[in-house]
């Protein structure tokens, strides 16, 4: 089944079924982030699994850069027939446009297909340095802006989280961006920076090759699949809490019956044990949407972040 030419025949009548010409070509999935990102990981496997599913090749192609606002260019001026969409997380549309001016609009220039999962964030430091968040803590209050942090970008989740970590301590910390999350989590597995927060699927194999220490995840409760790692909540840092989340969009006039068709895909998709599994070794968590429900969420996000954002005076440095 060709996607997008099955459900814009399928739209337009019977009549338009016949057509013999419409052209067959690859579905081109935009991931607007590094390689080997959370965003990466997770997309690929979706990619590959939703490609099984409609019998038709879906092209990765990365754009990293400005924190995601370039590859999210390139989603939003995109012919709107089906072949082009989408990989963004939650940073892309709620936290990047509200930090600097944007040729889109988050809200406008797409259209929603799904959530696709949410993220565990970790807290990751240079080997040796820090126990836990609380040592941390002590360590930056001792020693105001002599401790670097490393993030995917200015705008990016790994910069929000810790000048929200920053501000809700009252900390004097130096930003380190970096051309994406995964440069930025092995800048501070090579001591460039010392610190970072990082969605669990970015930095889980420098974790666990002893790359970089694990000092605390992000989540209200500590996860079941590492018992043993603290929450930052409970070991220095009480109440804060961060996550993030991954989606599929295409560009804004899309058709409807192209939107349902992907949005059932990436169901089936995420209702796959084997996919499910995979899914949850990288401390991502499944959770499909209707396209209705992803276009609240995003609405409510771009609210909630551009308040944070000026409330603790987080700036386009």
């Amino acid at each position: 089944m060709r996607i997008a030419a099955t459900l814009c025949l399928a739209a337009a009548g019977a009549a338009q079924q016949a057509r013999a010409d419409y052209p067959e070509r690859p579905i081109t999935m935009i991931i607007p982030l590094a390689t080997a990102s959370a965003v990466d990981n997770v997309a690929r496997l979706v990619a590959q699994e939703m490609g099984k599913i409609l019998n038709q090749s879906i092209v990765v192609e990365n754009l990293p850069g400005a924190a995601g606002a370039i590859g999210a260019n390139r989603v939003a001026t995109a012919t709107p027939d089906g072949y082009t969409i989408g990989a963004f997380n939650d940073s892309i549309l709620t936290m990047v446009p509200n930090l600097s001016k944007t040729p889109w609009n988050p809200l406008k220039d797409f259209a929603p297909v799904s959530l696709v999962t949410t993220f565990e964030w970790s807290l990751i430091a240079t080997p040796g340095l820090y126990k836990n968040a609380g040592d941390l803590i002590a360590a930056a209050k001792a020693a105001p802006g002599r401790i670097e942090y490393a993030s995917g970008g200015i705008g990016s989740p790994q910069h929000i989280a810790m000048a929200l970590f920053a501000s809700q301590n009252k900390l004097d910390m130096v930003h380190v961006p970096y051309r994406g999350a995964t440069p930025a989590a092995l800048g501070v597995a090579g001591g460039e920076a010392k610190v970072a927060f990082q969605a669990l699927a970015t930095s889980k194999s420098l974790i666990d090759s002893k790359r970089v220490d694990l000092l605390g995840i992000s989540s209200e409760k500590r996860m079941a699949e590492l018992p043993n790692v603290p929450t930052i909540s409970e070991s220095g840092s009480p109440g804060f809490t961060f996550s993030s989340w991954f989606v599929i969009v295409a560009p804004a006039k899309t058709p409807p019956a192209v939107i349902e068709k992907l949005n059932a895909t990436i169901k089936q998709v995420l209702a796959n044990p084997e996919v499910k599994a995979k899914l949850a070794s990288q401390g991502a968590n499944p959770v499909a949407s209707s396209p209705e429900e992803l276009g609240k969420r995003t609405a409510e996000g771009y609210a909630v972040y551009g308040k944070l954002i000026r409330d603790n005076n987080i700036q386009a440095e």
